[in-house]
């Protein structure tokens, strides 16, 4: 999602952060003896269960009150960056998706650093690359307390291996396609087979190489890398051409209509989704019950997709009660709690070993422990990749680069003609 206001609020924030600066000395620390009567806002997005911690995390500390704001994901960032900027309507915690994170880490005086407020005593307790990204570059300012992740897995739609003569166990499915050459060799032959594609669209063919690239568009300065020669999202790109050539592409582009029948009727054999792309399936592709399964993807796809952190704004005045009411939030046991009942798959390893998580068999899956496929998934990815604040302009432009060479374009003259439409984006 691109959001057309960040450049004009940019200026707004650096001013915010002036004016912060100066009051700063007048903040109320809080009085720290349990007995003084609070209120702590707290923005949320999307389907979590928060609302429901909230309460029973009141109910363990009576002084507490807690008011939880849940808004749709754009409408949730642009109002946080618009208290931002204007430097008071800030809650007192706020959910920070992902592919947002970036573009608040560069107003970094606007958050509290959660080091100074006891983050180091759980640094342990969560993946090492999900927390090393809720930093600074120098890891030194902490914006965020981990929530939850999206390690992606290889969902495969069990009927359509089967008529291809291809394996559906997911043990053997992990080690029949344990590379990208393989997985292109599989997409042959459920084409040759079935006449199906392999994978739904040239984008997720795209993704593949590129969520599990270290670097992608930009650097922290803003500099765009793939005007140089040997670059990971070219990989990517060469990739999904090389797919699309050998016919294994479909042309059913992610949430449309479209797309939602050929998940629900099998009318392609592989998406390369994240753990909460199983919530969906479950909630609207009614046909496919016991049809669809997950696997492991291979060690060179092993990637994140979403995923979430709890900041603090400077703003509060209850800086200390907001962290300790957001370490409770995302401690192991409510982690567990969150995944259970709104599938928010756990950033803490501890939640891995639980009894409750092990056993925890998906019907639609036709009875298997998803949830494991999915822990080992998040302990293969390596970092978290770097977006920055103009990464989905930039995206799009490649994304159109393939969506003409699956309409017949040469690949190298569209992916010149897109580096260059990149390149103005980021000299504006």
């Amino acid at each position: 999602m691109i959001n057309k206001k960040w450049p004009v609020l940019g200026a707004a924030l650096a001013l915010s952060l002036t004016l912060g600066a100066c009051s700063g000395d007048e903040k109320s620390e809080g009085s720290g003896d349990g007995n003084e009567e609070v209120t702590l806002n707290f923005w949320s997005f999307g389907a979590t269960n928060y609302e429901e911690l909230a309460k029973a995390y009141e109910e363990e500390n009576p002084n507490v009150t807690i008011k939880v704001k849940a808004s749709e994901t754009a409408e949730h960032h642009d109002a946080l960056f618009t208290s931002l900027s204007a430097g008071s309507g800030a809650p007192d915690i706020a959910m920070l998706e992902v592919d947002q994170f970036d573009r608040f880490k560069e107003a970094q005086g606007s958050f509290e650093n959660l080091y100074d407020l006891g983050a180091k005593d759980v640094q342990d307790q969560y993946l090492e690359w999900k927390w090393n990204a809720g930093a600074n570059p120098e890891g030194d300012f902490l914006f965020g307390l981990p929530t939850d992740i999206g390690p992606k897995a290889l969902y495969y739609r069990t009927d359509v291996f089967e008529a291809a003569g291809l394996p559906t166990d997911p043990s053997e499915v992990e080690a029949l396609i344990n590379s990208p050459e393989a997985f292109k060799e599989a997409g042959e032959k459920v084409l040759a087979e079935t006449g199906k594609p392999f994978v739904d669209s040239i984008e997720m063919a795209f993704r593949a190489y590129l969520d599990a690239s270290e670097q992608t568009y930009l650097n922290p300065e803003g500099e765009l890398l793939i005007t140089e020669g040997d670059n990971d999202v070219k990989k990517a790109y060469d990739y999904a051409v090389e797919l699309n050539e050998a016919g294994v592409v479909g042309e059913f582009d992610m949430w449309s209509p479209e797309w939602a029948n050929a998940v629900n009727n099998g009318e392609f054999a592989v998406e390369l989704g994240a753990g909460w792309l199983k919530g969906w399936m479950e909630g609207n592709a009614p046909d496919a019950v016991g049809k669809w399964k997950v696997a492991t993807l291979p060690t060179e796809f092993a990637a994140n997709w979403g995923g979430s952190y709890l900041a603090i704004p400077n703003e509060t005045d209850h800086a200390q009660e907001a962290y300790d009411f957001a370490e409770w939030l995302v401690s192991a046991e409510n982690q567990l709690e969150s995944f259970q009942s709104k599938g928010l798959f756990p950033s803490s390893p501890a939640v891995y070993e639980m009894d409750e998580f092990k056993s925890n068999e998906d019907e639609f899956f036709g009875g298997q422990v998803t949830s494991s496929v999915f822990a080992e998934a998040a302990q293969d990815i390596d970092t978290a990749v770097y977006k920055g604040v103009k990464y989905f302009p930039v995206n799009n432009e490649i994304l159109t680069a393939l969506k003409n060479v699956q309409n017949g374009a040469d690949p190298e003259k569209e992916w010149d003609e897109a580096v260059k439409r990149a390149q103005d984006l980021v000299n504006r």
